[in-house]
């Protein structure tokens, strides 16, 4: 783990890395139900096997949202993130989708992946970092991205 004396970059990074630390405990709750057999398991099966409920990835996606989102509640979440989740969320099951399956339903698929792995890089990095790098694993820049640090 690194260090204090390892850090003198952005005070907004490193209270990103505080918030996102103090959170941990529900973030790691949070990534159990997700990566479990009702979760992510049960969700991408669904998308394969064409059922309807691969809809209930959305709920999934937008609870990891706004726990991401919770963590910096005053900043505003990547647009490009943003984005594919709009595109992944907010959607009804209607039997026309049947025929346009991947059309409909593949957004649904990249939203809770986006997001799930995000989930993940909080997790590990909350986990792992004491203070906010110099030299960034990817993940950690990858989390300044999602929070416009970066």
């Amino acid at each position: 783990m690194n260090t204090p004396e390892s850090w003198d970059g952005d005070p907004q990074v490193q209270a990103l890395l505080t918030a996102m630390k103090a959170a941990l405990p529900s973030l790691v709750e949070l990534i159990a139900r997700v990566d479990d057999h009702w979760g992510a398991e049960d969700g991408i099966y669904r998308y394969y096997h064409h059922s309807y409920k691969v809809f209930r990835l959305q709920d999934l996606t937008t609870e990891i949202v706004e726990a991401l989102q919770a963590i910096a509640p005053g900043r505003s979440l990547n647009p490009k993130f943003v984005e594919i989740v709009r595109h992944g969320t907010g959607k009804t099951f209607s039997i026309e989708d049947n025929r346009r399956w991947s059309e409909v339903t593949r957004p649904i698929v990249e939203a809770f992946f986006h997001a799930r792995f995000f989930l993940q890089m909080a997790v590990r990095y909350g986990h792992d970092l004491g203070y906010a790098p110099r030299s960034m694993p990817s993940g950690w820049a990858l989390l300044l991205h999602l929070y416009g640090l970066r």
